[in-house]
């Protein structure tokens, strides 16, 4: 069969080199707790758009450094007990889409929200405020500052307040919560698994955000990972801080994210994939000590995979 990276056997070895920092426990700690000690003030404004089985909802709420993010909620009518929920992620650039295709969710009696990444394509706020660039990505924002200043540190934490937002409603469970997405919204739904250890479900595709020095090795700094060749371009174009580059851009990789996963995973991989190439995919699922449920599609790249979708919602469906 065609081959654009490892053997399939070599992929389910593989665990990953982009450096992980010495203090990686104690970052996510600390981002934690900034998190914890932030007042969301959930605000719930009714939109415009009605369907009879469902209400459907603005979410806003205050994630770390003062950024009011956004996210849509969809509510199921006509239930009393609590019900399970679906937090979803969205692609790089993207938003949280339309509200029809939370209302297959919204059908089975499932609350459903969707966050808008901060600074992307929807209505949540990027509050900036960081040394270096800010110009094309968003995973090089704040490369240059403290670590604790790293935009996607920021998205991280959104998602995981999102989700205890979404778990402290009264309507949900919160013990039945799942997150779903592809792209960089599978590198969203792994992080707020993660980060918030109460989601029982995580169906991840294709996830982005990962093992960033393979990217680098393979010479696929390009597309969704181009700002990586820009960033060295304009400010280390001998590469004298290599190490120092990747060991930071560790903090923000989804592999080192991975082991903390409690919830078990459904995770679609297509093995042409150029634009998040498969061993940046597998540095995170090899590191998952959570139950793994693996969908792989050999001819398939950074596109729909048939039937994936089928099978997340089958997965989803039994929370």
């Amino acid at each position: 069969m065609p081959m654009l990276d490892m053997p399939l056997a070599q992929l389910k070895e593989y665990r990953g080199c982009t450096p992980k920092p010495s203090d990686y426990d104690e970052y996510w700690e600390r981002a934690l707790e900034e998190m914890r000690q932030t007042d969301p003030q959930v605000e719930l404004i009714p939109s415009e758009f009605t369907t009879p089985f469902a209400d459907c909802f603005d979410l806003y709420f205050t994630g770390v450094r003062g950024a009011r993010v956004h996210a849509k909620y969809v509510r199921p009518k006509h239930t009393s007990a609590p019900h399970p929920a679906i937090i979803q992620f969205h692609g790089y650039t993207g938003n949280a889409g339309d509200w029809e295709n939370k209302l297959q969710y919204a059908a089975l009696g499932f609350s459903v929200a969707a966050l808008d990444a901060r600074g992307q394509g929807g209505l949540s706020e990027d509050t900036g405020g960081v040394k270096g660039t800010t110009m094309n990505g968003h995973f090089i924002r704040g490369l240059n500052d403290h670590p604790d200043q790293l935009l996607f540190r920021h998205i991280f934490l959104d998602t995981a307040q999102l989700a205890r937002i979404v778990m402290s409603f009264d309507e949900v469970d919160a013990d039945r919560v799942g997150a779903m997405g592809g792209s960089q919204g599978g590198a969203l739904a792994i992080a707020c698994a993660a980060l918030e250890p109460r989601i029982k479900k995580v169906a991840p595709v294709y996830p982005f955000l990962s093992d960033y020095k393979r990217v680098w090795d393979m010479d696929l700094a390009k597309d969704a990972y181009a700002e990586l060749r820009t960033f060295f371009r304009h400010f280390d174009p001998q590469h004298e801080n290599e190490q120092e580059i990747f060991t930071r851009l560790g903090y923000i990789d989804i592999q080192n994210l991975a082991p903390r996963i409690r919830a078990e995973v459904l995770i679609g991989v297509g093995l042409m994939d150029s634009i998040c190439p498969p061993s940046t995919q597998f540095a995170a699922i090899n590191k998952m000590t959570a139950p793994v449920q693996l969908e792989i599609y050999p001819d398939f790249g950074h596109e729909g995979l048939p039937g994936m979708n089928d099978k997340i919602y089958q997965f989803l469906k039994s929370l």
